[in-house]
């Protein structure tokens, strides 16, 4: 076999027979061919069990030892019986008298054991020769004939029909069943992806065929439980449906790795380290037969190839599509990342312009100020004409005094809060200096920034400010 290489990153590892053979020698759960490596043993007396369901105890039997029970079974049967026909002839003295013309026998013409054995096997099998013949003076061999053909009924029914069974079971038709050697890692729509293929190598179809992945892999649980065989279930399209399998034509069984996947974590350099096993079972109805079979298959770590691709098997000709199984298993390499899903997405959350961290050199308060001016201006633009208007002229006014108001303050910009600034505006016009406009404009604005619009609504009805308030409402909207 010639030797398989990987890549890994930028080194390159040739990966022989030795290596695979040593990797392989450890207990699969599930074979290739689907057989499961599970004895049970210490059963105790458990084991009475199978003898309480026998027919189906004898139809999981291996064929050498149904056909063994088979032969066993008639010929103790037949050696019973025909023991019993030469005990009642051995009784009623007939073996003695068997010659005389004048005596009559229980069963004529039976005078030793294998002439007992010869009317047994005469009568089992309704042949007839007529030599041998029970009489009417033999109440005795009428109930015995009567006993032999119900229990050769029986005996009958249960050994033919559990041949029968034995024969009619599907496992064969699994046996046309493909599954692809080995499972691939590649990417498929952006995103990474475990497949493996699957085929039908009959012309009749599987009715409902579904398809299911399970991961088994040892664990150990947060409480220090280990859990040696854990299986866990691997999404192949369960709820878009994709499980649900057409298997006219060879079909690769795609597994999304996402955050909710076993495999979020693994990379092609993990995989060298990691040890699971992914078992495939395959069911479906046989169109033929109407009779439900399972197809089972394994794949391990050293059978998950990373960067891997199927070749395409399918080609038209002549009107009709060919399946080629030469290219079943065949694979080739494409360019695949070798780190895991998880790593992918911490690098494209890292890299992404809007988890950019903020910066640190500002201060709290210089943020704030910020936050406040933004809201500042856009609760200017939501005044009426008329209050924007009047608040631009002085606009000087009201900006110092926002600078010269705390950035601690809690600023609640209200109408009130606008009209206390403009109560001040006309009367400080020609009479008080700049430094006297400042400094009231800044008690007022502390005052009036801190409070909020009900608790100016009390100072509004005050009797010093009555004048001003009747000037400023007959200039004001009708709503306000």
């Amino acid at each position: 076999m010639s030797a398989v290489r990987r890549k890994f990153g930028d080194e390159y590892q040739a990966v022989g027979p030795a290596r695979c053979s040593a990797r392989r020698e450890r207990q699969r759960f599930v074979d290739k061919n689907g057989r499961c490596n599970v004895q049970h043993g210490n059963l105790g007396g458990e084991s009475s069990r199978y003898l309480s369901d026998l027919f189906t105890t004898l139809v999981d039997l291996k064929w050498r030892w149904n056909l063994l029970i088979f032969l066993l079974t008639y010929t103790v049967a037949w050696l019973v019986m025909a023991s019993m026909w030469w005990g009642i002839a051995y009784l009623r003295g007939d073996l003695h008298q068997a010659h005389d013309d004048t005596y009559s026998p229980c069963v004529a013409n039976v005078y030793n054991f294998p002439s007992a054995f010869l009317f047994f096997i005469e009568t089992e099998a309704t042949i007839g020769y007529g030599h041998r013949y029970i009489t009417e003076r033999c109440p005795e061999g009428i109930v015995l004939f009567l006993f032999q053909s119900l229990l050769g009924s029986v005996v009958d029914a249960f050994l033919i029909g559990c041949m029968f069974i034995k024969m009619s079971q599907p496992k064969k038709r699994a046996e046309t069943l493909m599954f692809s050697r080995a499972a691939v890692i590649s990417q498929r729509d952006g995103r990474l992806c475990l497949m493996f293929r699957v085929g039908n190598l009959r012309n009749s179809h599987m009715v409902s065929a579904q398809i299911r992945c399970k991961l088994i892999k040892s664990r150990q649980t947060p409480e220090g439980e280990f859990l040696p065989l854990d299986q866990c279930e691997l999404d192949v399209g369960f709820g878009t449906g994709a499980d649900q399998l057409f298997l006219v034509s060879p079909l690769t069984i795609c597994h999304e790795i996402t955050s909710e996947s076993p495999f979020f974590c693994l990379s092609q350099r993990s995989l060298r380290s990691e040890q699971f096993e992914i078992v495939v079972i395959l069911e479906g109805i046989v169109e033929t037969t109407g009779m439900t079979c399972q197809a089972r298959t394994s794949y391990t770590e050293d059978e998950v190839l990373w960067g891997h691709r199927f070749l395409p098997v399918m080609s038209l000709e002549n009107g009709f599509f060919r399946v080629d199984y030469s290219q079943f298993h065949a694979t080739f390499e494409v360019p695949t990342p070798p780190y895991s899903v998880k790593e992918q997405e911490e690098k494209l959350s890292l890299s992404s312009p809007f988890n950019s961290p903020v910066d640190n050199n500002k201060t709290r308060g210089e943020q704030v100020c910020l936050l406040d001016c933004v809201d500042i201006a856009g609760e200017k633009d939501k005044l009426p004409f008329k209050l924007q208007k009047m608040s631009s002229r002085k606009e000087s006014l009201p900006q110092r005094a926002l600078r010269m108001s705390s950035s601690n303050t809690e600023k609640t910009f209200s109408t009130g809060d606008l009209l206390k600034i403009q109560e001040i505006s006309p009367s400080s016009e020609g009479e008080d200096s700049d430094d006297r406009m400042q400094l009231k404009a800044s008690k007022i604005s502390a005052e009036a920034l801190t409070q909020s619009t009900s608790d100016l609504e009390l100072h509004r009805i005050s009797p010093s400010m009555g004048a001003l308030e009747v000037k400023l409402e007959d200039n004001l909207p009708a709503k306000l």
